[in-house]
């Protein structure tokens, strides 16, 4: 450990190859998907790495590694466990077809409905809530057009379906 916390890489790369299997279980068993874990495991080393020359030996290096691994691993369940939920809302919930106000007075009145709704949302959720509904593309495209990560979309698209399932309950409340 001391060649290593010196910034001799081959000593760091034979601590790598001393703890990389363990550090790979650890973050295995949290993440639960290997690639994540294989991720989450070089995130580590590359952490501890960069940290070593502060390393001041109060615990076995094992210890200390092991405590960036969990943390790291820690982290990455929580995006995927946020990124998972916001990808089962949008498989729940059905397509929302266009809705043109159409000669009979039903589809007249969704259309308002609709876009009395659409009012209630942020200039940027109504934006994707028309590139991704209306417009009918993808995610991944209505995050390149409006230059935002595709996630970011997912979680405005997210949140507008949430103001119509509030809007939705509330009406059904006043119906009955």
């Amino acid at each position: 450990t001391g060649r290593a916390r010196g910034g001799d890489a081959a000593a760091f790369r034979e601590l790598v190859e001393r703890h990389r299997d363990r550090a790979y279980a650890v973050a295995r068993r949290i993440v639960r998907s290997e690639a994540d874990a294989e991720e989450v495991a070089q995130d580590a080393f590359v952490r501890a790495w960069r940290a070593l020359p502060q390393f001041r030996g109060e615990a076995r290096f094992s210890t200390w590694l092991h405590r960036i691994v969990v943390r790291r691993a820690l982290d990455r369940a929580e995006v995927l466990g946020r990124r998972r939920v916001r990808e089962q809302a949008l498989d729940a919930v059905p397509e929302i077809a266009a809705v043109t106000a159409g000669p009979d007075p039903e589809s007249a009145r969704r259309a308002r409905r609709l876009d009395g709704l659409m009012s209630e949302l942020s200039d940027t959720q109504r934006a994707a809530v028309a590139l991704f509904y209306y417009e009918d593309h993808s995610v991944e495209r209505v995050a390149e057009v409006m230059n935002l990560p595709g996630n970011t979309v997912k979680t405005h698209l997210s949140r507008a379906r949430a103001v119509w399932r509030a809007a939705g309950m509330q009406a059904e409340g006043e119906a009955g």
